[in-house]
């Protein structure tokens, strides 16, 4: 029992800080003029990318940069400047790989046809094996040599074979 006592009392602070440390992560609730300024955050913090973890949302990422972001957004919103020229801003100053949904630009071309090319061409390979097969399926012709080769073969009577 005395044990239990201190093991509770020694946790006890660890428990006050992880708790603390939460609070904080989590952040000051957010107050909007109205509930399209609302959306339209919420909105961009889910469609821009944090460019630290770059497989997470500046909404998921717990990185500086993503918090930086969010409030860049968040002054912006309360500004009054719409998701476009938010978002444009941002591009501006962290790239097109901010955006998820990257535009369709000379330097984003192969990006956006990736996809089709990869279906032609396996759907080029996979015809290109299955003309293969076709072809090998054809019994082949054999001269009367060969023939003769392949039976002695079969019936194991191999010249060169010694014994």
């Amino acid at each position: 029992m005395k044990r239990f006592l201190l093991n509770t009392l020694l946790g006890l602070p660890l428990w006050l800080a992880a708790g603390l440390a939460m609070a904080l992560a989590i952040g000051q609730p957010l107050e909007f003029d109205s509930t399209a300024q609302q959306r339209q955050y919420d909105t961009l913090v889910r469609e821009l990318r944090c460019t630290v973890c770059q497989s997470e949302t500046i909404h998921e990422s717990n990185a500086e940069l993503a918090a930086d972001m969010r409030r860049r957004v968040y002054d912006m919103t309360l500004a009054g400047h719409d998701a476009e020229a938010i978002v444009e801003f941002l591009v501006q100053r962290y790239g097109d790989y901010v955006r998820y949904r990257p535009p369709l630009q000379a330097n984003t071309a192969l990006l956006w046809a990736s996809p089709f090319l990869l279906l032609l061409g396996g759907g080029f390979i996979w015809w290109r094996i299955v003309a293969g097969r076709r072809r090998m399926e054809q019994c082949p012709e054999f001269s009367a040599r060969e023939r003769a080769m392949l039976d002695r073969l079969h019936h194991g009577d191999d010249p060169g074979r010694s014994r």
